[in-house]
């Protein structure tokens, strides 16, 4: 018996819908990186064009620009960008887990415990570069799988481990204050301006460590993403699947972990961009194949244009973008619990 033509057609035109519409998203949400970005770039004390910019970048055009663009604006730019990428997939990969909107790390304490590591490295050891990204790293891993063990009763429940999490945090925060009060002048005058969260006085060099080890979490993300949408489902049926389950969520909260950490490690605990990227993503496109694409791309543009507004919009003076994520991150937790209390 053959199917009603108009049916048939109905049909077609929905699967393509389907298939348009998270490319158009995906393009979309790169398009305005990429527009924010060179408006970035061409703005400051010296505002250039945008043709300016591009010349700049092509190696073009007077020296002395391109060394304004290159080598002072593009690290500050770039890593904007890529660490707003970062929260974002830590963030979805968090929520994924968790099935919860409030599944974030910077709301569970994982970032808290990578600043941790950062204030040992600068308090006690007066670590360079390489021993704060190291400090971030450990702290943040660290009170991932202290949290993950406290968790564990045959299992970890969500709301458990949420629970354990936000209480681990209360105790580093303790902690961190403790460290800071007794810290030299100097040290207390870093491990403060670090807390804030802030992008000033990024370069090629102060970065690279980080960006090496969120290039290889990403990677090892992407190679994970189906078992993630298959936990989505529920243990029993990702076990019916093929899915070591809790090995599996394990290495998963440890990639969420080393990507937060990693962005801590350069510009210190920039809050709620990991816990609003991916919720921002998912209402831009419900229906999503690669979420943590989608995240990547929405936390990267809204870092970017945190950073932009904290510059900008505040002269003559310039607030480190971690007071401003705070500010309407706070705004939009509050929200989010009013709106899950009345669910």
């Amino acid at each position: 018996m053959s199917m009603n033509p108009a049916l048939e057609r109905r049909r077609s035109a929905q699967k393509t819908s389907r298939l348009a519409r998270p490319m158009m998203t995906a393009l979309v949400l790169a398009l305005c990186c990429a527009l924010l970005a060179i408006y970035a770039l061409g703005s400051g004390t010296l505002a250039l064009s945008a043709q300016q910019v591009i010349d700049a970048l092509r190696g073009e055009g007077p020296a002395n620009l391109g060394i304004i663009v290159t080598q002072w604006r593009l690290p500050r730019v770039a890593m904007a960008l890529i660490l707003g990428g970062a929260l974002g997939i830590s963030g979805a990969i968090f929520q994924s887990l968790m099935r919860n909107p409030l599944g974030s790390p910077d709301v569970i304490g994982f970032n808290t415990g990578a600043y941790s590591g950062v204030l040992v490295a600068i308090v006690l050891f007066n670590g360079d570069i390489t021993s704060i990204t190291a400090g971030a790293m450990a702290g943040g891993i660290l009170t991932g799988l202290l949290v993950y063990w406290l968790a564990w009763r045959k299992g970890v429940e969500t709301f458990r481990l949420i629970i354990v999490g936000i209480a681990i945090r209360a105790l580093l925060i303790g902690g961190n204050t403790w460290l800071i009060i007794n810290a030299s002048l100097e040290s207390a005058l870093t491990a403060g301006l670090w807390s804030a969260g802030s992008l000033n006085g990024i370069t090629w060099q102060k970065s690279l460590p980080a960006i090496g080890l969120i290039v290889l979490a990403v990677i090892v993300a992407q190679a994970l993403c189906r078992r993630m949408r298959l936990l989505e489902m529920g243990d029993d049926t990702a076990c019916a699947l093929g899915v070591p389950v809790e090995r599996t969520r394990l290495l998963l909260m440890l990639i969420g972990v080393s990507l937060t950490a990693a962005a801590t490690a350069v510009a210190g605990p920039i809050s709620f961009i990991a816990l609003v990227a991916p919720q921002i993503s998912r209402r831009l496109c419900p229906n999503q194949k690669q979420p943590l694409l989608f995240a990547a791309l929405t936390g990267a543009l809204l870092l970017l244009a945190a950073d932009v507004i904290a510059q900008r919009v505040f002269l003559p003076y310039q607030l480190p973008v971690g007071v401003l994520t705070v500010s309407l991150g706070g705004i939009y937790l509050i929200g989010l619990l009013i709106r899950e209390s009345r669910r």
